[in-house]
């Protein structure tokens, strides 16, 4: 066989085995419905007496959270950039006072052609998981002007992570000023707009 039509042919099926491997990973059992499936279990938690952040008048009202639909060009792998010195910071909150976050790394990826970075954030007392509040374009357009957040799954030494804006969700001061939330910091201002995840609510006339 000559050279350039083995080059053909590894090439046709390197091809054949990525879109085998991207189907397998993102089609509807393994992505979409754990995630529609999470957007429906949250729709029902809000309208529990234990768990919304609603009163009773907001709870009877409540239909449903609304989201963009979703998109994997917005679940995005980022490398970790870990910070030398992993300084504690004093996130403000929406009542004016602070809660303490470690700022653990900087999480490097690119989106719509562009390079990006958001901090990493892990509370002091959560080890399997850092907490990423940001704010983007689309914050009091289309999604709550406050910022939203994403939960990323972590182990100690990853050294990347996905962050999934599909999986962006807003805070319960959104739907209730009696609740305290952390406003998102400086050094995680998007300058692009992230259409993904929960949008504003708005409550029901």
């Amino acid at each position: 066989m000559q050279r350039p039509l083995r080059l053909v042919i590894f090439a046709g099926l390197a091809l054949v085995i990525f879109y085998f491997v991207k189907d397998a990973l993102f089609n509807d059992d393994n992505y979409l419905k754990p995630l529609l499936q999470e957007r429906e279990e949250k729709d029902l938690s809000f309208r529990s007496r234990a768990n919304s952040p609603f009163d009773d008048a907001g709870r009877r009202a409540f239909k449903n959270l609304v989201y963009y639909q979703p998109n994997l060009d917005y679940r995005v792998s980022a490398k970790v950039q870990e910070l030398a010195k992993q300084d504690t910071l004093l996130m403000p909150l929406t009542n004016g006072s602070y809660e303490p976050y470690l700022r653990y790394g900087l999480a490097n990826f690119e989106l719509e052609g562009q390079q990006h970075q958001l901090m990493l954030y892990r509370k002091l007392s959560e080890k399997d998981q850092l907490f990423v509040p940001f704010t983007d374009k689309t914050n009091g357009f289309e999604t709550y002007g406050g910022g939203r957040y994403i939960d990323v799954p972590f182990e100690q030494g990853d050294t990347g992570v996905v962050l999934d804006f599909n999986r962006a969700y807003s805070p319960f001061c959104a739907y209730n000023p009696d609740y305290v939330c952390p406003v998102p910091p400086k050094e995680n201002r998007l300058s692009i707009a992230i259409p993904a995840g929960e949008k504003t609510y708005e409550k029901p006339e």
